[in-house]
């Protein structure tokens, strides 16, 4: 869950933990079909039904931290199937960079009104009074009892019940996606319309069954630095806050420790940002047009474009920080490459 450890934190960890391991030593790289018996040792289960579910999910995340597609249960073959595709010093992106791993969702109910046994069967039931549809009836005993077919989930018992007894369940994932993006399989596990999802990452830090996971370059990265490029690691000055006593002389030398050449801080690509943004502002609002969006977040850019398909003028076309600090680094090294650390994955630009 966001902004609080837990068992699923140490999982991802230990995922590019091992990846990372296995990119710098090198060898027979199809020993990755051993990590999970390493991260998921013994025969009893820690955390799932079966000790062979929670494998075959530390199988997919692998295969995602490596930079390879997502399978299905249903589709066979060890996490090494495909690994020589991505044991490459650059490797183009495959979207969708958000996935959800259906056989790791715990298939929470899209949204629907409990009564929990605090209901005291009390004679006013103001939870029946307010119920715009006739969904709540009460049993013998008094309790009162919602029809999930007819209730509209407005809220309205949860908000007059006196004894809290009356909650509203969501699934977390759909809940944190501002785009209404999450939807269900056959099966009621989470499903992600690609068409909305701007893979802003909400969903990913919000499922506390740790089903969703992103892809990563990291595996490619680290190829990148064994081969001899020069590679630059491009870090938000919000790395700061998210990582605890992490000062920039701690980071710069934790980089080159890894194998980066050096660490730069996206604030100079920022400056740029902003300036060409000014003037583009300047140039269109209001004569040309009623406001202009930044461009500054690449999620909140394709959001913005969804929402408004008829005005995608109205959101600036300047590039982001990240790429211009990216594209700075080329100009004064053109051989270099440029990696971009971040608290969820590493990507390449």
């Amino acid at each position: 869950m966001r902004g609080i450890h837990s068992v699923v934190d140490d999982l991802r960890r230990d995922v590019f933990e091992e990846v990372a391991r296995l990119a710098y030593e090198g060898g027979d790289i199809r020993r990755i079909d051993q990590i999970p018996y390493k991260i998921v040792p013994g025969e009893v289960a820690r955390y799932r039904d079966s000790v062979f579910r929670e494998r075959a999910i530390v199988n997919e995340r692998l295969r995602l931290a490596c930079g390879l597609p997502l399978r299905s249960a249903a589709e066979y073959g060890p996490a090494s199937l495909g690994i020589e595709e991505a044991a490459i010093p650059e490797k183009y992106y495959e979207p969708p960079l958000i996935n959800v791993i259906p056989f790791a969702c715990n298939a929470c109910p899209a949204k629907e009104m409990r009564v929990s046994s605090n209901c005291q069967g009390c004679l006013s039931h103001p939870c029946q009074a307010v119920c715009p549809k006739g969904a709540i009836s009460t049993d013998r005993y008094g309790h009162s009892v919602i029809d999930n077919n007819k209730c509209i989930k407005c809220g309205k018992c949860v908000d007059q019940c006196p004894y809290d007894a009356i909650s509203k369940i969501e699934r977390p994932c759909a809940k944190a996606c501002g785009m209404d993006a999450i939807g269900s399989d056959e099966f009621g596990r989470a499903k992600i319309d690609y068409d909305k999802c701007v893979s802003c990452g909400m969903c990913l830090v919000n499922c506390p069954f740790g089903a969703i996971a992103d892809k990563s370059q990291i595996f490619q990265i680290i190829h990148a630095i064994k081969t001899g490029s020069e590679v630059y690691a491009i870090v938000a000055p919000a790395f700061v806050g998210q990582f605890e006593g992490a000062t920039p002389a701690k980071l710069r030398k934790a980089m080159r420790i890894v194998g980066m050449k050096e660490t730069i801080e996206v604030a100079i690509g920022a400056d740029l940002c902003t300036i060409e943004e000014a003037e583009d502002f300047l140039d269109r609002v209001p004569e040309k047009q009623p406001f202009m969006g930044t461009s500054c977040c690449p999620a909140w850019s394709v959001m913005a474009k969804r929402m408004l398909p008829d005005h995608p003028e109205y959101v600036s076309m300047a590039l982001t920080p990240m790429v211009l600090t990216a594209r700075l680094v080329k100009k004064d090294h053109p051989d270099a490459k440029a990696a971009a650390p971040s608290a969820r994955t590493w990507t390449s630009c």
